[in-house]
């Protein structure tokens, strides 16, 4: 995917423009799903995934990533954009980029997990889980509990 601009911002999936202090910053301290999350995990699944960055200037202000076998299968996770941000559709703006951009690779399933975000992703075009009995899991997270709303 390109560099997309809209409004002053810049949606790009160069890796290389991640800020990982920052993204570690959001996810470890403001977000519940990773609450805790080293620095180094951060680090490593920016490196095992096709990270999405929004910037304003210099200034990262939202990120995603996405975890593929570039062929099959795609799981969107960690979306994020920083409350100064937040109310200009930047999350919405991020997550179609990222579904127009799994489109033109050719891979037909994505899959995402929220606790409460629903309406933003359903404006993307996902819809509840179909056959969840199918699926089964492993979850080891601390942060388990919060991400189902247990805590």
């Amino acid at each position: 995917m390109g560099d997309r601009e809209r409004n002053g911002y810049v949606l790009t999936s160069d890796a290389s423009r991640v800020d990982v202090d920052r993204v570690h910053h959001w996810l470890a301290e403001e977000s519940y799903w990773a609450a805790g999350r080293s620095h180094d995990l951060v680090t490593r699944s920016i490196e095992g995934s096709l990270p999405y960055t929004i910037l304003h200037g210099d200034d990262q202000v939202g990120f995603a990533r996405v975890v593929t076998d570039g062929a099959t299968f795609a799981w969107v996770c960690d979306v994020f954009v920083d409350e100064r941000h937040r109310g200009h559709g930047l999350g919405v703006w991020l997550v179609d980029s990222i579904v127009e951009d799994m489109t033109e690779r050719g891979i037909l399933r994505l899959l995402l997990a929220t606790r409460d975000a629903h309406e933003v992703y359903r404006r993307s075009g996902f819809t509840p889980l179909e056959g969840p009995g199918r699926f089964m899991e492993i979850d080891r997270r601390p942060t388990r509990n919060a991400v189902l709303g247990l805590a």
